[in-house]
């Protein structure tokens, strides 16, 4: 293959969209002379791709004076007038391959907003807003005798002078409207040369509440204080680094935030805050925007498109310096990087599940070594890998033991819901919970009730037969909602109606497994007149959003709210003294090995949603296993002794921290051929590590859910130390598996560290 190099031709490296992982690399395209000036490193373009010469869209990584082949094809248009990413966003997407085997333009499509990418009529999917506006072209002094000039023979034409010599300019809207001129008079002004016209970029805001920044930064107590002053230690290092805040809920982990990012802005960097649900951002919006206003910019995904091209956009021009949002926002072009806080950080919502399967904390740390930054991350139940590394010195480490002011943590009870049951009570209210909801109505005190599971009931069968209602598509059962009369199933949305009998022998149809529409029925039976606000995905749509639902509970001081995952964290209502997890025991035995990690943080999380203000706080937890540890540590909000048992169990298990886990993960319509692929690649995979000390294969194995939208889903985990060797075995053997011909319909991924 020979080289291509021509006098005063330049070369461009592409990576093209639409392409597979297994074909995904740079390729070499010819800049045409008429593009030269216009095809730089991060602007997209269109290029002939593939044996047809299909058009596709592509990012340019680099521009030469060479190319390695001989006779390039040419690009055929440049789509931005400016580059879209820069040389160290470039750089991020480019490791985003690397490390989660995806490729380069799965990376840039994460990292760009979706307002930037082009509809099938070639338009942007968000466009420009701008505002006409108007300006004095002559000295205001000028402006205002042509004004008394013209006050008899032209009195709008005098109005508008009169008005622009006193404040210089304005939207061409609020001109006339002040001055009453109609258009004409404004264009004869221009006419003339006393005016001139142009254009100001306006921004379309999300809504949330922006008043003017507070005078001062909320008070440190001597705990607070002394975190935030080892922190900003840090900070002067001008080196990269990370830390670990354990904070018990309510110890005030908020207010070291905003005195932390306060510091970063005013040394000229800029911030990143990560929460883990959207349910949070307006909450923390409330809270940050009285500190540092219209510095804010958020990003998340329930925003309009316009919305977050926009936000993006002021990020991107420097006018926003702190951004907040959910694990998308780690993307956000802000310049000088100065900190990045993760709150909430041992939440699996900060993974994402589709290509590119990153994780934000992976990308965090990437950026803040790159700009010499802090990553902060923040918990009342840390990542059991995090609190090792703070262990091991990879972290610091800060706690706050106690609660802000010295406020006591909510006092626990656990209750057996076998006695219960024995007792003939089969509801999901215990005795004694009921006995507490009594007291609280009485007091005029608020309740949160946490069951993380929607729906009336979530098994349907027949009492006759054992028939069960699953989905056709799925390997789940069907849930019972019984307001919208439906069966329905909670992985691909497959609705039926509710049958009577059973289909098969025509028995009986009972359901058991309580959710959230249930409980909600059984509350509205024991109080009959109390409202009860329930809060899951059912309700979160019909309402227009969570803080609809969460500013009601505040304001119409609702006495009870049930709700799913949604109300476990990060939320702080004064009048809340009341928490009630009616089923400590559901995630607990769930198969993964993070499962009692996920319960505790659960559990201790939603109860710290209780006694936050000045009256004390309870906490009932019911579950079937009163005995098990996990829940003991919970009920007690004792991390450290839960930290200590977890972390030797993963010892044995050779799980993380002590290794990394790499699935590898086959999905097909046949299920023979997905287990022959995962079997052989189990081969491959075990004669690639065979020199790598402590490094296994485990699997195939199906996944939670085997059976999903009618493909079959098995996969191989792989217990390694990470190392290029080991990542380009994978490379290799993704390649394989899917470019073989005998597992034609078979999709194979790789995966750091799956949640599942």
């Amino acid at each position: 293959m020979a080289e291509a190099e021509e006098t005063g031709a330049k070369y461009a490296k592409v990576a093209v969209s639409d392409v597979t992982y297994w074909v995904d690399r740079p390729y070499d395209y010819r800049v045409p002379d008429s593009m030269t000036a216009a095809v730089q490193p991060g602007v997209r373009v269109t290029v002939p791709f593939s044996r047809g010469n299909r058009k596709a869209e592509g990012i340019v990584l680099a521009v030469s004076a060479r190319s390695g082949y001989d006779a390039p094809k040419s690009i055929l248009s440049v789509l931005d007038d400016a580059p879209v990413l820069t040389a160290a966003q470039l750089e991020l997407a480019l490791w985003m391959r690397e490390r989660f085997f995806c490729t380069v333009y799965e990376a840039v499509k994460a990292i760009l907003p979706a307002g930037l990418w082009f509809q099938s009529d070639g338009r942007r999917r968000a466009s420009d807003q701008r505002t006409e506006c108007v300006r004095l072209a002559v000295p205001p002094e000028d402006a205002l005798a042509l004004a008394e000039r013209k006050a008899r023979t032209a009195k709008q034409q005098s109005s508008v002078l009169r008005l622009l010599s006193a404040v210089g300019e304005g939207a061409v809207a609020d001109v006339r409207a002040m001055t009453g001129a109609g258009r004409r008079s404004v264009t004869a002004l221009v006419d003339a040369g006393l005016l001139e016209l142009f254009y100001r970029e306006r921004f379309r805001r999300p809504d949330y509440r922006r008043g003017a920044a507070a005078s001062a930064l909320p008070v440190l107590s001597e705990e607070q204080s002394a975190v935030f002053q080892g922190l900003s230690a840090l900070q002067e290092q001008g080196e990269t680094s990370g830390a670990l805040l354990f904070g018990v809920t309510g110890s005030g982990k908020t207010a070291v935030y905003i005195h932390l990012i306060a510091r970063t802005l005013q040394a000229g960097q800029t911030a990143i805050l990560l929460v883990p649900e959207i349910a949070l951002t307006p909450q923390m919006l409330e809270v940050f925007s009285s500190y540092f206003g219209e510095q804010i910019a958020v990003l998340h995904s329930s925003l309009s498109v316009a919305e977050r091209y926009d936000e993006w956009k002021r990020v991107k021009n420097g006018s926003a310096r702190l951004v907040i949002g959910t694990r998308s926002a780690i993307f956000a072009p802000v310049e000088q990087l100065g900190l990045v806080i993760v709150d909430e950080e041992q939440e699996d919502s900060y993974k994402s599940g589709n290509a590119p399967r990153y994780h934000a904390k992976d990308v965090a740390a990437y950026r803040c070594a790159k700009s010499r930054a802090l990553l902060l991350l923040g918990s009342a139940t840390p990542d059991i890998s995090s609190r090792y590394f703070a262990d091991t010195g990879r972290y610091a480490y800060f706690t706050m033991r106690t609660r802000y002011n010295r406020r006591s943590l909510p006092e626990v009870r656990i209750v057996d819901m076998k006695r219960e049951l024995r007792a003939g009570n089969g509801s999901s209210i215990s005795g004694f919970l009921r006995e507490e909801l009594e007291t609280n109505l009485r007091r005029g005190e608020q309740s949160i009730l946490f069951l993380n599971r929607r729906g009336s009931a979530k098994l349907a069968a027949c009492v006759d037969c054992g028939y069960t209602f699953k989905c056709p598509n799925c390997s789940v059962n069907l849930t019972l909602h019984a307001a919208a009369g439906r069966l329905l199933c909670h992985a691909c949305g497959y609705a039926r109606t509710v049958a009577a009998r059973c289909p098969d022998c025509g028995g009986t149809v009972r359901y058991t497994g309580d959710g959230t529409e249930k409980v909600e029925e059984q509350l509205a039976a024991l109080f009959p007149d109390t409202p009860v606000l329930r809060v899951d995905t059912d309700t979160v749509a019909a309402a227009g959003g969570h803080d609809a639902l969460f500013a009601r509970f505040r304001e119409e001081k609702l006495p009870i709210m049930i709700g799913t995952q949604m109300v476990t964290k990060g939320l702080n209502f004064e009048n809340v003294t009341l928490v009630g997890v009616l089923s400590a025991d559901q995630s607990l035995y769930a198969g993964s090995y993070r499962a009692s990690e996920r319960t505790f943080s659960l559990i201790t999380q939603v109860i710290g949603r209780g006694g936050r203000a000045e009256r004390p706080g309870r906490a009932v937890i019911q579950t079937f296993t009163p005995e098990n540890q996990v829940i003991q540590c919970a009920a007690k909000q004792d991390y450290e002794a839960f930290y200590r048992s977890e972390l030797e169990l993963r010892r044995v298990q050779k799980c993380p921290p002590f290794t990394q886990i790499i699935a590898l993960t086959a999905i097909g319509g046949d299920e023979y051929q997905v287990l022959r692929c995962c079997a052989e690649a189990k081969e491959l995979l075990q004669h690639a590590i065979r020199d790598k000390m402590g490094a296994d294969v485990l699997g195939p194995a199906p996944y939670p859910i085997v059976k999903l939208l009618g493909r079959f889903r098995y996969r191989l985990m792989l217990r390694c130390s990470p190392d290029r060797e080991i990542r380009a075995a994978l490379a290799k053997l993704l390649i394989y598996c899917n470019t073989n011909k005998a597992y034609r319909g078979v999709s194979v991924f790789a995966e750091m560290d799956p949640l599942e």
